[in-house]
């Protein structure tokens, strides 16, 4: 396949569970409306760091309620069809992306440190590298640039390195985008320690505060300990 030089159309796909099931792993720290708010605020945070870099965004959500938050947030909503899993629902929104544009950036919902920057960066990339991928801390994928056609989304456990595999099968030439803010998500109460450490200006650390969470530095297993004020 020619991997030509030319602009190419790039649409950006973040898949969003359920509000009621949102960041389960945190519920020690936070309560059930505390986690779902957290989600409305990283999900902001990476709508507004991607939306002036690529032509348009999709969310694709089996939750209506999702679908209504981000109706008012300048981006094309899918609704996912029939129950499915993570990749199942990538795989429904690449199909759909692949009638407008040629390649997708996909970014999960958690990860609220991306930076418009980073974006263009990798957009940028694309040109010469049909894949990008920034790895997560913990062997997962927290951007994904690649064709809409040849990859077969492989997200989940170790999926950077599973998606790598993909690529080499598929003779996709490929980027690692190595970034310590991207590959920060969000699933442990650490984590939240680190969105308050490093997320200045982010809608996440500003709804982290008003909750009243504070973050210490700490010498026990965990690096960092949070707590409430």
């Amino acid at each position: 396949m020619n991997w030509g030089i030319n602009m190419k159309k790039t649409l950006a796909i973040i898949p969003v569970s359920r509000f009621s099931q949102a960041k389960t792993r945190l519920s020690p720290t936070l309560s059930p409306l505390e986690r779902e708010n957290l989600l409305k605020s990283m999900l902001t945070d990476v709508i507004t760091a991607i939306k002036n870099n690529v032509d348009d965004i999709v969310v694709i959500s089996s939750d209506k309620d999702v679908l209504n938050f981000v109706n008012d947030l300048d981006v094309t909503c899918l609704p996912e069809e029939g129950e499915t899993d993570l990749n199942g629902a990538l795989t429904q929104a690449v199909e759909w992306c692949s009638q407008k544009a040629s390649q997708v950036l996909i970014v999960p919902s958690d990860v609220p440190l991306i930076h418009p920057d980073q974006v263009q960066e990798m957009v940028e990339l694309s040109q010469k590298w049909p894949m990008v991928i920034a790895p997560a801390k913990g062997g997962g994928t927290n951007a994904l640039l690649c064709p809409t056609k040849d990859v077969q989304m492989k997200f989940g456990d170790w999926s950077f390195f599973e998606h790598l595999k993909e690529a080499e099968n598929a003779g996709v030439p490929w980027y690692i985008y190595d970034s310590f803010y991207l590959s920060l998500d969000v699933n442990t109460a650490e984590d939240l320690g680190e969105i308050m450490m490093h997320g200045f200006g982010t809608e996440t650390r500003k709804f982290l505060k008003s909750i009243g969470l504070v973050v210490r530095s700490n010498h026990g297993t965990e690096r960092l300990r949070v707590e409430r004020k």
